[in-house]
């Protein structure tokens, strides 16, 4: 089988890795073909902490991914996340040699490399330039210039960097599990590509992607990513906030957290009670259950609070008519979906990566802590940018009609010459006879 691809998603608490291929019966759909994942070890925070151990995670879920498909990969796409990850706002633009040719996408291409040019702060390098609006002459504003006229071509960019020895690290790991990585790309856009819709995108929606210890935020409007931030906390503050009220260890305080772990205290019974074994010769610990969710429901209500305040710092709070999507390891919480509702005042839903998975996919990854791994997967061959599609498309166009006409070319030349030299023949034959 050809064009196998694989993605893999480096989280604080998990290594996930998902091997598939574009689907035979819809381009537009991954068939997975295998899946694995190992805990994490090595990273902190979404950065890797120590390549050694981290690389050793990578091979484990990778392994597991293998053994699952069948088959042994070798290139890799990979998730780069944490707080050193940054946006900023540039403009670029060309000048055309004349104003009766059609703009191409050649010259869209030209745009948007210059923009790798730009210097970043020190210590940094670019990892992705999205164009937003693009300006012909000053004057005319469009999304898509291809095919009009005009000499100044400009277009506002957003910029999304990351930490140079970040990205280097990532490449190290990688290389140690026995693979290379083929595409690095931040985990929110990733996600976004398995778990938003195409109509989505068009009416302004927001993905949040609450990870264990990262949130990334990434807002579209009119098809086009608007808006990315970090906020640098996670589920993992939850489980420590359980871990010191409830004075237990901390794998015991996820596991109450996942268990029981529910944001509607009122629903549950005053008097329920759970056991927790004690540590050696200590006596067994019990936990009222009502309890946890109280402490669960007052941290979320504060990060929310901070997810509420970066949506209208962005100035698209009002434009989000498809309102929020939250995906990530910590949007299995129960009931997370109502509070996020509640304080923000958008509709939100739970972003599962099964919009672009084929009916037969394993049911194991219809799990939003999945959303990274298959979007890295179906970033394969899906576009962030619905223009990026079309934009290869005419070009392989254009380059399949150049090639006909080369061909046209040469077998009309080759016959020319071909009479050309019977004619000479004929002439000098026809001399000599004279």
């Amino acid at each position: 089988m050809s064009n196998i691809i694989a993605g893999i998603d480096i989280g604080t608490s998990k290594i996930c890795v998902v091997i598939g291929t574009q689907s035979q019966y819809d381009s537009n759909k991954l068939e997975v073909l295998g899946m694995g994942k190992a805990t994490s070890d090595g990273i902190v925070r979404g950065m890797i902490v120590n390549i050694d151990k981290a690389a050793v995670s990578i091979k484990q879920a990778l392994q597991a991914a293998e053994e699952d498909s069948g088959i042994s990969v070798n290139v890799v796409n990979v998730n780069i996340a944490g707080k050193h990850i940054a946006s900023a706002y540039h403009a670029g633009s060309i000048t055309r040699d004349s104003v009766e040719q059609e703009i191409t996408v050649d010259d869209i291409n030209k745009l948007t490399k210059d923009m790798y040019r730009i210097v970043t702060p020190p210590g940094t390098e670019m990892i992705y330039a999205m164009p937003q609006e693009y300006t012909i002459d000053y004057e005319i504003v469009t999304q898509d210039p291809v095919g009009m006229l005009g000499v100044k071509l400009e277009a506002d960019f957003h910029i999304i960097t990351a930490k140079t020895h970040a990205i280097q690290n990532i490449h190290k790991c990688i290389k140690k599990a026995g693979v290379e990585a083929e595409i690095v790309m931040s985990s929110c856009l990733a996600a976004s590509l398995a778990v938003l819709s195409d109509e989505e995108k068009e009416a302004g929606v927001c993905l949040v992607d609450f990870g264990a210890s990262i949130i990334n935020i990434v807002i579209f409007f009119d098809s086009i990513i608007r808006y990315t931030a970090t906020i640098p906390i996670g589920g993992n503050i939850i489980t420590s906030d359980i871990q010191k009220s409830c004075m237990v260890m901390e794998r015991q305080a996820e596991l109450l957290k996942i268990k029981f772990g529910s944001i509607q205290p009122e629903a549950l019974s005053a008097k329920a009670m759970v056991t927790i074994p004690g540590l050696r010769n200590r006596s067994p610990k019990e936990v009222i259950i009502s309890n946890i969710s109280k402490i669960i429901k007052a941290r979320l209500e504060e990060i929310i609070e901070f997810i509420h305040e970066e949506i209208v710092f962005s100035d698209f709070y009002e434009k989000l008519v498809a309102g929020i999507v939250v995906t990530g390891g910590s949007g299995n919480l129960p009931g997370i979906q109502s509070i996020m509702q509640q304080i923000t005042g958008l509709e939100t839903r739970l972003g599962l990566p099964d919009e672009y998975l084929e009916e037969e996919s394993s049911i194991h990854l219809r799990n939003p802590s999945y959303a990274a791994a298959v979007g890295l997967t179906l970033a394969g061959f899906k576009s962030l940018d619905y223009r990026q599609t079309y934009y290869k498309a005419t070009q392989s166009a254009d380059l399949d009609f150049s090639r006909k006409n080369i061909k046209k070319e040469k077998k009309g030349r080759f016959s020319f010459t071909n009479i050309l030299t019977k004619t000479k023949s004929f002439l000098v034959d026809d001399y000599d006879d004279k």
